[in-house]
């Protein structure tokens, strides 16, 4: 071990002095603000010019892959939340597609509604945060305040869905936990007027901004080509002309029976992706007033078979005994549990005993429906797919999310795979930042939207 030595250094002095300059080498995060305490970007600088960049993503590791394969299939769902935190409902449902489609069923058209509903919903809080914080590490602090403000008029809608804000668990493999309650419809016309106003505002503000615009136009920049090589989808793509929207061109739900369009930019840039990210909330409300105007009743769930199956049949019919009117007690349900009645699981869920937990009150009030709660929670039981694979892609805030998921034939997947939306413009960051100023740096890296917990890799 070398001897350590200390001393004082005063300006001119080093082993630069005298033999011209040399470059500066910086750790920005993973303590910086700016990098979500997750994130390094060892940069070497040219006086503020990034000549050099190494960005390290390994400061988050949780195995959430894993995890998914150590429980049943429905227990996947609360770590699917934990993904990108911010739309958490798109990966719920995108991973209970994957496993819909190795069990080969169809879920109900209500359902497939639904889904379009919250998840774009969702988009529009991821959209809003973004922008919202991008503003604000360019000084914007207005801004940051107007767009947490307008998500939070949207998470109140999800929490009245949902239950909760963050980490919601709605989606279940066959449909989706409760269906929508009471005057939905209403309080989310109200919501969406109160966003409109806001990025209203927000374009006011900094759309035309001379100092925003100086920070964001030419800044960052990814070609068409460069984009696609490095297999980065979502808002980034678009924002360099690409025009690939899942939800376009492999329509999944009820995407095809809704009028979108999908906004694109030019020149790539984090001006592009500021503007593209607009315009696309625009189109999340637009998709979803359109899908609650045509949302039809019916059920929520559907068989492993994908039958639509009446909820009372979930009791099994007095052992074919045809005694289910005289097994069912009546049972008024906890305030909490609105949503997860008999009608309207109907409505929302497949019809499938063998995917589908029973409704609470066929739970509570009969020994079928207790049996057949159990018999899909219990170790050993549960949903069983037939052994085989299935991959199925959503459209992310952030690009394509997708899961692969590979059944052995037992109620535990044999293995679960992601394919993030945010891994790789986060690989391609180097090639946005060398080259600029080291202030463009955080611009960048904000309009990549990083999730950390989407790089578990």
């Amino acid at each position: 071990m070398p001897e350590r030595t200390a001393r004082e250094l005063f300006l001119g002095e080093g082993p630069g002095a005298g033999s011209g300059s040399q470059n500066l080498y910086v750790n920005l995060g993973p303590a910086h603000p700016a990098m979500h305490g997750i994130i390094r970007i060892f940069a070497e600088l040219d006086g503020e010019v990034v000549v050099k960049t190494d960005v390290e993503i390994g400061y988050l590791h949780r195995a959430f892959e894993k995890e998914c394969e150590i429980g049943p299939y429905n227990n996947a769902i609360p770590f699917t939340d934990r993904l990108n935190y911010v739309s958490p409902l798109i990966n719920n449902f995108a991973y209970a597609s994957a496993v819909e489609k190795l069990l080969d069923i169809e879920i109900t058209e209500r359902c497939k509604y639904i889904r379009v509903v919250m998840s774009e919903i969702s988009r529009v809080c991821d959209h809003l945060t973004c922008v919202g914080a991008s503003a604000m590490e360019l000084g914007a602090f207005t801004v940051f305040l107007y767009m947490i403000k307008a998500r939070e008029f949207l998470w109140e809608l999800v929490e009245d869905v949902t239950g909760a804000r963050l980490t919601i668990s709605y989606g279940r493999v066959g449909g989706v936990k409760a269906d929508l309650p009471e005057g939905f419809g209403i309080k989310v016309r109200k919501a969406f007027a109160e966003v409109r106003q806001v990025l209203s505002e927000v374009h006011t503000l900094i759309t035309g901004n001379r100092i925003f615009m100086d920070r964001m136009v030419g800044v960052g920049a990814l070609s068409a080509e460069e984009s696609i090589a490095w297999g980065i989808t979502g808002p980034l793509l678009r924002a360099a002309g690409v025009p690939f929207d899942l939800r376009r061109v492999q329509p999944y739900w009820a995407y095809d029976r809704v009028e979108f369009e999908v906004p694109l930019g030019k020149n790539g840039d984090n001006f592009d992706r500021y503007l593209v990210r607009m315009a696309e909330m625009e189109q999340s409300m637009r998709m979803v007033d359109q899908a609650l105007e045509r949302m039809p009743g019916g059920a929520i769930n559907v068989d492993f078979e994908g039958r639509e199956i009446p909820v009372d049949a979930y009791v099994d019919r007095g052992k074919q005994g045809k005694t289910e009117g005289l097994l069912l007690l009546p049972i008024t349900l906890s305030p909490n549990l609105q949503g997860q009645g008999r009608a309207a699981q109907e409505r929302v869920n497949v019809a499938d005993k063998r995917v589908v937990l029973p409704p609470k009150e066929t739970t509570y009030g009969s020994i079928e429906g207790l049996m057949n709660h159990f018999m899909l929670v219990m170790d050993g039981y549960g949903i069983r797919p037939p052994a085989g694979e299935a991959y199925f892609a959503a459209e992310g805030a952030n690009g394509e999310l997708g899961f692969y998921v590979v059944s052995d034939g037992g109620d535990r997947p044999y293995r679960v795979r992601c394919r993030p939306p945010c891994l790789p413009p986060v690989a391609a960051l180097p090639r946005m930042i060398e080259g600029q100023m080291v202030a463009d740096i955080v611009p960048t890296f904000g309009s990549v939207n990083m999730i950390g917990g989407e790089l578990d890799r």
